[in-house]
């Protein structure tokens, strides 16, 4: 059958077949993800205006949009172009051209059915939501959802109108709001996605019988619908700027109170809702929140190209973890969750059993079904003999921060270790050449630095001594990246990077705190200036005991007499004893009232100025290689006002 003429197009193919469905594949060029470019967004329009003419012919019943990557369908816009795209004077008329390209694949005269696998994001979802119906795979890679806020912006290609039509105003705007990736099922519950099947190779089979079915999705019940009418709306206007404030303060992130601006003014009608996205996107595209923001992601970008990679990329099946306290069990724990067989040893099984039992509660939170559960519970084994330390690939310490105990163990394990296997160490401050020195081959031993919580923060200090060379930390950022942590490569230094920064900050709030000032206010002012929690607060979080073993490393002395050192003393840790500055139950600080204070983000930028001074101390030292590393190893490691840029953005700016 000859195929209809269609213009030359870089980012998309088409066919017809024989019952006369068009079949319009996204393929980006030299890309593993799909990505809509402006140029794409281009060819996209004229695919249709060609489409239309055959619809119109008789030539093709419908049309399918589906993904040539394995990847997924379309992770979104293209994020390269967003520095251009910023310009005032270039963005209406883009986001004009793109509201028209996809009103015309919603106004087709035939059925247009997304085909829908791996990742829909952004302007992918968007393209997806202007089809009359969306079929999706099932399974574990389908991820839909809105990541812009993270970008500092929201939907601008019309997806915040048509996801309200789709999903109904609640959940539309939380998924919106949150930017969080939704699972298949949970996508078809919500409206977004109108069929599941159970695999890839079923989705061209189902696409083609809603083509030839005419199907076509129906807007959200009106059970939901009407929570955007009249008073409703804003009763649920005011939870969500209430919600929306405890997570993100307008002044640093003004994309998710604009989202709420516009569904304030056109929730009840999403076509005037969508009308209305290009007024609040385009300042928020030009915002400096939005530019620190794209600079934060592609400095994330940039971490997942370090490690091994081709013929040289290698493949961790076993970890044993020795030290089954707060860090090592939640290290092992994190490792089994990312489908890693793992043995997890200590001195004996009264000591281990807590280990697994936060384990399993972590299983439950992140994992979808009891069989996914148990297979994590079954891959993360208890080990007080030390018998996995043969077979494992990567060998993780993560005891107490003791010289010669960290010493004494890897002398053990050199012995009993392949040949191949990384040995590292988790240690938070000690330089490595001292914990290698009594090894047989001291370059074998490299810094896997984790950070408490495990599960959520997600950087990993790979470390390097004098004895290692490229490959050895190479090999470390590999791992790093296979259980889906960021490696940020750092020379073996007292403190490395986060905790070097992190101790001058920590310590002059607790020495502020020993003269008598508010705990509570200062650690409200530290969050108005934008960090995720103050820094009294995040001592008693990381754990006095560990704050004091970095203190000493670093040189910096804690008085006897101190209300730390009596902590200390009394073993009241902070939040992993329940009590430290704070006291803390369910895992939450319980906080008094905060005193009054004229200028909360002044104070917070006072008591974050160590924090920069020192991160500019350890760039000129040369601890991490340029000033970009520092800024998103900070942000991942402390949380660092992301809508700053990092520290070193942040001083250069003048805003810190």
């Amino acid at each position: 059958m000859p195929q209809p003429q269609m213009p030359a197009m870089t980012n998309w193919r088409f066919e017809v077949d024989l019952e006369g469905i068009g079949w319009l594949t996204i393929d980006t060029p030299k890309s593993p993800v799909n990505t809509l470019s402006r140029i794409a967004i281009s060819e996209l329009e004229t695919a249709l205006l060609r489409v239309e003419d055959l619809i119109a012919s008789g030539e093709v019943v419908g049309l399918v949009i589906q993904s040539g990557k394995d990847s997924g369908f379309i992770a979104g816009a293209d994020v390269t172009e967003f520095d251009q795209m910023s310009d005032p004077n270039i963005l209406p008329e883009a986001l004009k051209r793109a509201h028209a390209v996809m009103d015309r694949l919603e106004n087709l005269k035939a059925p247009a059915i997304a085909a829908i696998h791996g990742f829909c994001l952004g302007g992918g979802l968007e393209l997806a939501l202007a089809c009359h119906y969306r079929v999706a795979v099932n399974d574990d890679k389908t991820r839909l959802g809105f990541p812009e806020v993270n970008l500092g912006i929201f939907p601008g290609f019309g997806g915040t109108g048509r996801s309200i039509r789709q999903a109904g105003p609640v959940d539309a705007m939380q998924a919106m709001l949150t930017g969080r990736m939704i699972r298949a099922g949970a996508a078809r519950g919500m409206g977004l996605v109108d069929k599941l099947v159970r695999h890839r190779d079923i989705l061209h089979w189902e696409a083609r019988k809603a083509v030839l079915q005419k199907r076509k999705s129906g807007p959200a019940p009106l059970i939901q619908r009407i929570m955007a009418w009249g008073p409703i709306r804003g009763q649920i206007v005011a939870r969500m700027r209430t919600e929306t404030s405890k997570k993100a303060r307008k002044e640093h992130y003004p994309a998710p109170h604009a989202l709420i601006d516009l569904f304030e003014q056109h929730g009840d009608d999403w076509r005037a809702m969508v009308d209305g996205e290009a007024a609040g996107f385009v300042p928020l595209m030009a915002s400096d929140t939005a530019r620190n923001l794209r600079r934060v992601f592609f400095l994330s970008e940039s971490l997942k190209k370090q490690g091994l990679r081709g013929k040289e990329k290698p493949v961790f099946a076993r970890v044993h973890v020795i030290g089954a306290g707060v860090m090592g069990g939640d290290i092992a724990a994190w490792c089994a969750l990312r489908g890693l067989g793992v043995t997890l040893q200590d001195l004996d099984m009264e000591r281990i059993s807590p280990a697994l039992m936060r384990a399993k509660s972590l299983f439950k939170k992140r994992l979808k079904g009891r069989t996914a559960v148990n297979s994590a519970v079954a891959r993360l084994e208890a080990d007080p003999a030390g018998k996995g330390i043969a077979r494992a690939d990567v060998i993780i310490e993560a005891v107490v921060e003791n010289l010669e105990i960290k010493k004494k163990i890897f002398a053990d394990v050199e012995n009993k270790a392949k040949a191949d296997a990384i040995l590292a160490t988790n240690t938070s401050s000690i330089e490595l050449e001292r914990i290698a020195e009594g090894l047989r081959d001291p370059s074998r031993l490299i810094g896997l630095h984790f950070f408490n919580p495990v599960a959520q923060l997600p950087l990993v200090e790979v470390i390097r001594s004098g004895f290692n060379v490229e490959r050895d930390v190479a090999m470390g950022a590999s791992f790093a990246l296979a259980i889906g942590k960021s490696p940020v490569l750092v020379k073996s230094a007292p403190g490395f990077l986060v905790n070097r920064v992190l101790m001058p900050y920590m310590l002059g709030a607790v020495e502020r705190v020993e003269k008598g000032e508010s705990k509570e206010l200062l650690d409200a002012a530290a969050v108005a200036f934008g960090m995720p929690m103050g820094p009294i607060e995040l001592m008693d979080t990381v754990g006095l005991d560990v704050g004091a073993s970095v203190a000493h490393e670093l040189g910096q002395s804690l008085p006897d007499n101190s209300r730390f050192a009596t902590l200390v003393a009394a073993k009241k840790l902070g939040r992993k004893t329940g009590e430290g500055f704070y006291k803390w139950v369910d895992g939450k600080a319980q906080k008094g009232e905060v005193p009054a204070h004229g200028d909360l983000a002044a104070l917070g930028r006072e008591l974050v100025k160590p924090l920069v001074d020192t991160t500019e101390i350890v760039v000129g030292e040369g601890v991490v290689a340029s000033a970009d590393l520092a800024d998103i190893g900070v942000i991942l490691g402390t949380g660092f006002a992301p809508f700053l840029g990092g520290p070193m953005q942040a001083r250069k700016e003048g805003k810190a």
